[in-house]
């Protein structure tokens, strides 16, 4: 169940094998995800992808598929298609044409495996007796192995539901609390006064929080804080913990006030204006003026810039989130083959797992690999 980047993957590598695959999705075509992904060029792994890059209640589930099927093992698929690509930064790779040309990558790889594809199928019931019964409004499918790839509750309205998470409480397995992750961060109310003028404005900084950091671009929105920093952090952040902006990592402005002829306010602005972008520098300096221009307060005014602290009101929810933290708990699934321990024959790949994967392409090499580990072992 679902035509997703977990789902396809899984299809392509069951129906190799020669088995007779159904892909049932609920949308009117595949992979819609994949094709809004990378700002529509689709970021679909990362070189540097390790177990390290994830989020889980249980930091060691991961490490078994990641192994099996590896950056390098999609990057061949990929060049196999003649798909041209190249890296961005930090190891993240993108299409040079569209994403569309994964997707029709992994149709073409469907097709080629007998796998057929049902879209527009709302599965209503789902029960298990010998084997698994779907049914939906006209048609009923029966299979003695169900793999659940519907993905998370991050963007609705490109069809995410709550599906897998309620199959899986039918079946009684844990959950761990889905939330929004990569997602922006709102201002509260006294910070949105303050800094919503500033929206557009960007800077590098480090942002950190639970004894996580992330060195990247904070970008100023209109109701908040976003940029690659911002979403970074946001899946590590917990309402009503404050996070930390160094807001010039490795640069110091003190010495420049310090020797100034005049230590003066248009000495602490020249100072900024190296370090922050012009707009940003002035509202800083209004905002918080150095006390004084001893070297004591001169060197406070220099520890305030490296460790803003500042207090979100909330995230954009799952309307702005890239993926969804949390779901089916670990403990229920076996690490090397994605099936449930107590139940067999039943599946669970991709996003609707509780495995995350940071800001990169992290998250498609986490569907590409569990769903090479499912197919690869029905």
């Amino acid at each position: 169940m679902g035509a997703g980047a977990a789902g396809l993957m899984c299809a392509i590598e069951t129906g190799k094998r020669g088995l007779r695959v159904a892909v049932l999705e609920h949308a009117d075509r595949p992979g819609k995800k994949i094709l809004i992904s990378g700002g529509g060029r689709c970021n679909f792994t990362n070189i540097h992808c390790t177990p390290e890059d994830f989020i889980s209640a249980n930091p060691h589930f991961a490490k078994s598929a990641l192994a099996r099927y590896t950056p390098a093992d999609f990057i061949a698929l990929v060049e196999k298609h003649r798909i041209a690509y190249h890296e961005k930064t930090l190891g993240q790779l993108f299409c040079d044409g569209s994403s569309r040309q994964i997707l029709d990558m992994l149709l073409e790889e469907c097709r080629v495996a007998n796998v057929q594809i049902f879209l527009k199928t709302q599965v209503r019931e789902v029960t298990r007796s010998t084997e698994f019964v779907l049914r939906t409004g006209e048609v009923e499918f029966r299979a003695p192995v169900l793999v659940i790839a519907t993905g998370g509750l991050s963007i609705p309205k490109i069809g995410a539901t709550s599906f897998g998470y309620d199959l899986a409480r039918q079946f009684r397995l844990k959950i761990q609390e889905p939330r929004p992750a990569l997602v922006p961060l709102v201002f509260a109310p006294a910070d949105r006064k303050d800094y919503c003028e500033l929206a557009g404005v960007s800077v590098e900084v480090i942002a950190s929080t639970r004894q996580q950091s992330f060195r990247e671009k904070l970008l100023i929105t209109h109701r908040g804080l976003s940029g690659p920093a911002i979403l970074q952090i946001s899946s590590y952040w917990k309402p009503g913990l404050p996070i930390t902006l160094d807001l010039a990592p490795g640069r110091q402005i003190a010495p420049a006030i310090r020797n100034a002829r005049i230590r003066d306010l248009s000495a602490a602005r020249r100072a900024l204006d190296h370090v922050l972008p012009n707009r940003f520098a002035a509202r800083w300096l209004q905002l918080r003026p150095p006390s004084g221009y001893t070297n004591q307060a001169i060197d406070e005014f220099e520890r305030q810039l490296h460790t803003w602290r500042i207090t979100p009101a909330g995230t954009e929810g799952f309307q702005k989130a890239e993926v969804t933290a949390g779901g089916i708990d670990t403990d229920e699934l076996s690490a090397r083959t994605m099936e449930c321990r107590n139940i067999p024959g039943l599946f669970f790949i991709g996003e609707v797992v509780d495995v995350t994967g940071h800001l990169g392409g992290f998250n498609f090499q986490w569907a590409w690999a569990s769903g090479v580990a499912a197919g690869q072992s029905l």
